[in-house]
């Protein structure tokens, strides 16, 4: 289907009712909600709702706003009622779209949420659009976010989770849900159960960010001396001798294993025994080869190494890599190693979107991907189309065989659309080709604004004067999301914004959303893309190839370098669908592991019966595994054990005989556990005291041994990397080394179970409260 023929049906429908409600009063329009929730009460499908719905809400938009949907709007308001990807142009009224559905799906009463890219948009959304909902009866919050004046409680955070509809951001909803699975009392949990999700800007979020976990950080680890011993290694290696690059990840050949059990003295470079070694090792080759300053990360002022969001430029301040690789990354740079914190908890977002019933999404450029979004979140792509018919001109790219030559192309482009007065947004691939560029313009005397991860604050104000008459801004991919570019009078007559992009980006959804800066609704612009054979991109080819074919003294035709230039683009892009699909791998895994603990942990926390049985069982595999362990039962040993399990003292009803085999002496054990835990559950004043005791005792053992799970797997994925080297598939080694890992934490688990409820102290209070002391 084509145009407005897209849910003509439906939108015909939904316009009879707007002329049908158009004369109810503010208030009986309102009282509409109820009448809805009510219906879905009786049974009634929100699909059946949908127009009446849409049609209220639309009289809402209009009465409080000013603002009546066009039909595209409808058209992407029915898209993600039915739970799609809808592919929205710049300037088409996603945030007015969004309310639509938002309104029919918070008639449940159930967890409705949209998530943004960042705080701003998520507030600005709120604010905006939170009267219409309002005016409709339902609560809205733009929340959970950070306010730096105040640290959010649990209660704070369970009155925004409990609106009717919730904007906040993709990273503070992922870390919502962690903290969520980390609470020790059931009063502490503040999430509903996930039920609708809409994502703005989804190709941002389920895409570029989807390699990049969310991980919460615990108590440090012991920081290691490797990080220097490594990184002296890793500079004394040749390329191609004792690594190879593949897709810039780095392995060691034969030789450099060699090269390394030489180094530190090892017999098996790959053994249990030299775990930390390997990681380290791993974590220096990829600071040095996968990480490039100006491009992943740069150093702030204060000295310390910031991520940045290589899709859009943005700095990440306060995220930081996983597993010890940011402190690889800041010995390779001289800097004063961070903390390296243990993982308690992680997810990625693929993962976290999946949990909703019904998610959706819309972008301005989404449709490129729709065969990677279906295949991975089951999700189909409808394109929405533009209101006004689109007249922006995307003129063919040129292509440069130097930087320089391209440097000085966008200068002299720049400079003549300047003497015009026409607006211009130069938009760069690299925060450093911004400060070239800057530098350029300088020289030329043209005043201009810039904008990168350095002054990202100031990016709403930058953007909206950005189509003023004589505006320059020179700005990496993070002149976009959200914020629209409006023109004046004065200069849709000189051709409206004119959008130069230097360099070939990561995706060509990227240049999309920079090309969609100009010629919003229906406005005039121009975009014109500028690349050479020195983009970072290019780099993809190899080295090797790139040198060889600029130090030639050949000129290369247009067609030749559009094809080596587009050519390393669609080279990042396989590559980068590959990066999200062994990610999603990696964390499938971790996931199963996550799926029946916090099963386990929800099933304790809202006070399920624990079995005696189960006690028993814990018992007598522990008792089991310490006779197993010890061939010949020494009583020194034996009185250890028991102190060490059942009692810090040994009691009078102690009283074995050292001579007996194996078998009567299990049964002995087991009785004596018997009486001991018998005496410790009648030293508390009720049962359901000692019920709570034991639940706490449980949770803690379980806790425990997950976080070291946790911290551990997050290490095992970086370490288990430089095993490709000895023709291994990582993904099928970390499946089987987190399968022991998590059969080792299961019986660890066990261990400390008992410890706890044999051991664990218990005070009560005046009130009754407990306190609990684990061993």
């Amino acid at each position: 289907m084509k145009g407005k023929m897209l849910y003509e049906k439906e939108i015909n429908r939904i316009h009879e009712l707007i002329d049908e409600y158009e004369h109810l009063s503010d208030d009986k329009l309102a009282k509409k909600t109820d009448e809805f929730k009510e219906r879905y009460r009786q049974g009634e499908s929100l699909d059946k709702m949908m127009e009446e719905a849409f049609a209220v809400c639309a009289l809402a938009d209009k009465r409080v706003l000013g603002k009546m949907p066009y039909d595209v709007q409808l058209m992407g308001a029915i898209a993600l009622h039915k739970g799609l990807l809808a592919e929205m142009s710049t300037g088409e009224g996603k945030t007015l779209t969004a309310t639509l559905p938002l309104y029919l799906n918070a008639l449940t009463e159930k967890s409705v949420i949209l998530v943004t890219a960042n705080e701003y948009l998520a507030i600005r959304d709120a604010e905006e659009m939170g009267p219409v909902y309002e005016f409709l009866g339902l609560t809205v919050k733009a929340g959970c976010l950070q306010d730096n004046s105040k640290q959010m409680t649990n209660e704070d955070k369970k009155e925004c989770y409990a609106a009717d509809i919730l904007y906040t951001t993709h990273g503070a909803l992922g870390f919502d849900y962690l903290f969520e699975n980390l609470v020790k009392d059931a009063e502490e949990r503040f999430l509903r159960e996930f039920y609708y999700v809409i994502i703005d800007e989804a190709d941002s979020v389920l895409l570029d960010g989807a390699q990049m976990p969310l991980v919460i950080s615990g108590a440090p680890r012991v920081q290691s001396n490797l990080y220097a011993m490594t990184d002296f290694f890793v500079t004394t290696l040749k390329e191609d001798e004792d690594y190879i690059l593949e897709d810039k990840t780095p392995w060691l050949t034969d030789e450099g294993i060699e090269y390394a059990k030489t180094f530190f003295g090892l017999d098996n470079f790959f053994s249990r025994e030299n775990f930390e070694i390997n990681r380290h090792v791993t974590l220096a080759l990829r600071a040095y080869n996968s990480f490039a300053k100006q491009k992943d990360y740069m150093v702030s002022d204060e000295g310390e190494a910031v991520l940045l969001d290589g899709s859009t430029g943005r700095s990440l301040p306060g995220m930081k890599l996983r597993g010890g690789q940011h402190q690889a990354i800041e010995q390779k740079e001289g800097l004063e190693l961070s903390q390296d914190q243990r993982s308690v908890a992680s997810i990625i977002y693929q993962n976290l979107f999946l949990m909703f019933p019904k998610m959706a999404g819309m972008s301005g450029t989404i449709i490129d991907s729709k065969k990677e979004l279906r295949s991975v979140y089951h999700k189909k792509v409808v394109r929405i189309p533009t209101n006004n018919p689109k007249i922006r001109q995307d003129l063919p790219d040129k292509f440069y065989k130097t930087a320089e030559e391209q440097y000085d192309a966008v200068i002299k482009d720049v400079i003549e659309r300047y003497k015009k007065g026409q607006p211009i947004l130069v938009i760069t691939s690299a925060i450093a080709d911004t400060r070239i560029i800057s530098g350029m313009l300088l020289r030329e005397k043209i005043p201009h604004s810039v904008l990168n991860a350095s002054n990202a604050f100031w990016e709403a104000d930058i953007i909206k004067e950005a189509g003023r008459v004589g505006a320059v801004t020179v700005s990496t991919g993070i002149a976009g999301r959200g914020t629209d570019i409006k023109l004046t009078d004065e200069a849709k007559a000189l051709g409206g914004l004119a959008v130069i992009g230097v360099g070939r980006m990561q995706n060509t959804r990227l240049e999309g959303q920079a090309r969609g800066r100009a010629g919003r609704q229906g406005d005039p612009g121009v975009s014109q893309f500028y690349m050479s054979l020195e983009d970072e991109i290019v780099k993809l080819l190899g080295e090797n190839k790139v040198d060889k074919l600029l130090s030639s003294q050949k000129e290369y035709s247009q067609r030749r370098l559009k094809k080596w230039v587009n050519g390393s683009q669609k080279m990042s892009e396989e590559r980068a669908v590959a990066g999200r699909e062994s990610a999603m791998k990696y964390d499938k895994i971790l996931k199963r592991q996550c799926d029946i603990l916090y099963a386990a942990r929800n099933r304790l926390l809202d006070h399920g019966d624990i079995k005696q049985e189960t006690i028993d069982e814990i018992i007598e595999w522990n008792v089991h595994k310490f006779l197993k362990d010890n061939d010949v039962i020494k009583k020194e040993n034996l009185n250890r054990y028991i102190l060490d399990n059942f009692s810090y003292k040994l009691s009078f009803q102690w009283n074995p005989n050292y001579e007996w085999e194996k078998k009567k002496m299990r049964k002995y054990i087991l009785e004596y556990a018997k009486l001991t835990y018998k005496l410790k559950q009648q030293s508390f004043p009720s049962d359901e005291q000692w019920q709570e005791f034991v639940r706490k005792c449980i949770l803690t053992a379980l806790d425990e041994t997950w976080v070291d799970e946790v911290d551990y797997l997050q290490q095992l994925q970086f370490a288990i990397a430089g095993r490709t080297s000895a023709q291994r598939n990582p993904v099928f080694e970390y499946s089987e080394e987190a399968y022991k890992a998590f059969e080792e934490m299961k019986a660890t688990m066990r261990e400390k179970i008992m410890r706890n409820i044999f051991l664990a102290q218990a005070e009560f209070g005046k009130e009754g409260e407990m306190r609990i002391i684990f061993p």
